[in-house]
Formats: C-alpha cells, sequence, structure tokens
C-alpha cells in the first residue's frame, strides 16, 4: 500500500489555519474543537505580527497562530463551529491538505476525530 492509498483509506487529513487575537482565545477553541472531536490535535503558536487590509484601512495587530489536524470531511463543521467561537466579524479558517505523513498518527488522527455525519 503507498501512502497515498493510506490516506485516501483513512477519510484524508488537512491542516487547519485558524488566527485569534491572543492565546486565550485560542486555548478556548482549542479545547472547544478538540473536546468535541472536530479535530484530534490543536497547536497553538502565540506571537505572531499580521499585516492586512480591514474596511479600507491597513491595519497592524498581534495575533496568535491556532493549528488544527482534522478530516478533511469534518472541515464544513469544524469551520462553522470556530466561526461560532471566535470573536473575530471575519476570522481566518482556512485547510490545506497533508500530502503524506507517519501512517501510525494519521490512524491515531483518525481514531480522535468524529465519523462524519
Amino acid at each position: 500500500m503507498s501512502e497515498h492509498d493510506f490516506l485516501a483509506a483513512n477519510d484524508d487529513v488537512v491542516l487547519g489555519y485558524v488566527t485569534t487575537p491572543g492565546r486565550e482565545a485560542a486555548l478556548a477553541i482549542a479545547n472547544t474543537v478538540v473536546s468535541e472531536r472536530l479535530a484530534a490535535c490543536a497547536n497553538v503558536l502565540p506571537n505572531m505580527t499580521s499585516v492586512y487590509q480591514w474596511q479600507g484601512e491597513l491595519r497592524t495587530d498581534d495575533e496568535c497562530v491556532l493549528l488544527l489536524k482534522t478530516r478533511r470531511s469534518l472541515t464544513e463543521r469544524l469551520s462553522k463551529r470556530v466561526v461560532e467561537l471566535h470573536s473575530y466579524e471575519c476570522p481566518c479558517v482556512v485547510f490545506v491538505p497533508i500530502v503524506t505523513s507517519n501512517p501510525a498518527y494519521l490512524a491515531w488522527l483518525n481514531a480522535e476525530t468524529v465519523a462524519p455525519l
């Protein structure tokens, strides 16, 4: 079995990228989505600076990055949940595919997330 076959057999996995206003906000979202089994794991990376346009104004803000590992089939539910929990009017919630990984890690990820509806 190739790594690609393993990924396809295990519901494809993705990495979620979310920005938050700080560590506490990121931890609150992380604790909720992991306890609800929408993500198997969350990593909180503090002290990031974002530069962006918002409502016609150039902004620079200190933020925190929240990385979420989950199944591709859970991304819609997970995204909606993050938006519900988030304080931003328009939070960044994006997902990127994981091309390959340790098969044991992928098996663990699938075991720790809920089966798709």
